[in-house]
């Protein structure tokens, strides 16, 4: 794909995430590039990150769609799909034999399926195997780790702080759902 049509797709697709987010995601390109993003993932309902905001980096490479955008969080977490530099362990950010990414995929669709593996990790496939264990035998332990490093790191006031940029966070993203 040449460098205008990729251009052409990718703007189109931030003008979508601009126009109309999904529910609790927002994405928008740091420094007016279109490759270099910002995107922010309210915590799911009911998860140990229901309170949590999480800034994530996004890069968007030269062959996209033919390779998955490049994410990581920036905010701490503790899940067994993350690990400490923020890398994240998910099928739909990789593809060919280890990963199922297409180019019929997107930004929007790979920052849902992000919040949907913060509401549900894959303690199968983790980065974390010590925190993958605890998920599996001890729910109760990893839970309060889990808030625990919600409240401390993923605080509107602390990831608000750590953001060099001026957020443009959606009316009701955070402050009006906690």
């Amino acid at each position: 794909m040449n460098g205008s049509i990729q251009n052409s797709r990718l703007k189109k697709e931030i003008m979508d995430l601009d126009r109309d987010p999904p529910p609790g995601i927002t994405c928008y390109p740091k420094e007016d590039n279109i490759t270099k993003l910002e995107a922010y993932i309210k915590g799911p309902p009911d998860t140990p990150y229901e309170n949590g905001l999480f800034k994530l980096d996004v890069l968007v490479p030269n062959n996209y769609p033919f390779d998955p955008p490049q994410i990581r969080f920036v905010t701490r977490i503790y899940h067994p799909n993350i690990d400490d530099a923020g890398r994240i362990c998910a099928d739909i950010l990789k593809k060919g034999d280890k990963g199922s990414w297409n180019p019929a995929m997107n930004l929007r669709t790979s920052l849902l399926s992000l919040a949907q593996l913060l509401a549900h990790p894959n303690p199968d496939d983790p980065l974390d195997a010590q925190i993958a264990r605890e998920y599996q035998i001890d729910r109760p332990t990893f839970d309060q780790k889990a808030l625990e490093f919600t409240l401390k790191f993923a605080n509107e006031e602390t990831v608000m702080s750590n953001s060099q940029d001026q957020v443009r966070l959606p009316m009701g993203l955070f402050r009006d759902q906690i």
